[in-house]
């Protein structure tokens, strides 16, 4: 895949392989949120101050609150999310290097709710930065998500296997 960091054309392949990276860590952060909101909501039924929106209104903040924590951490500390990572994405520095916790917090405040990350995306696109990769947030935080290793390869890129030798038995 190639990559360009310079103005011009979209790569529609990088943009792919990121959202299937949010996919994946999506499902992760779901999961816990979901847990979490059906013991909070549990036990805010117990107490007996329960709302009817209490239950949905719980996985959204849970969820929210999670994925800014989940994304800043693992940006910071292991420079990618588990997505990114088997995606063979990794954040980056735009002159390279390691994220910081305050540039990490920056690029990924729109991960707080889904449609701010949307309009994050949305706002990238439309509006041509120096570097094609990065979204808005990333483009205020000086940082870029760059490919480390290349996940889906195209067909002609290695030859075909060679069928079995087949020799006569006599």
């Amino acid at each position: 895949m190639t990559t360009s960091s310079s103005g011009g054309q979209i790569d529609f392949m990088h943009w792919l392989v990121r959202l299937i990276a949010y996919i994946i860590d999506a499902i992760i952060i779901g999961i816990v949120a979901e847990i979490l909101a059906v013991i909070v909501g549990i036990a805010i039924i117990l107490s007996g101050a329960f709302f009817l929106f209490v239950g949905f209104g719980l996985f959204f903040l849970a969820f929210g609150i999670l994925s800014l924590l989940y994304f800043i951490i693992l940006d910071v500390y292991w420079g990618a999310t588990i997505g990114k990572r088997l995606m063979g994405l990794e954040v980056q520095l735009a002159k390279g290097g390691r994220i910081p916790l305050d540039k990490s917090f920056i690029r990924n405040i729109s991960k707080i709710f889904v449609l701010f990350l949307f309009l994050d995306w949305l706002i990238a696109v439309v509006t041509a930065g120096d570097d094609r990769r990065q979204k808005l947030t990333d483009r205020w935080a000086g940082t870029t998500v760059v490919q480390i290793k290349q996940i889906f390869q195209s067909a002609s890129s290695s030859p075909p296997p060679q069928p079995p030798s087949s020799t006569p038995s006599t």
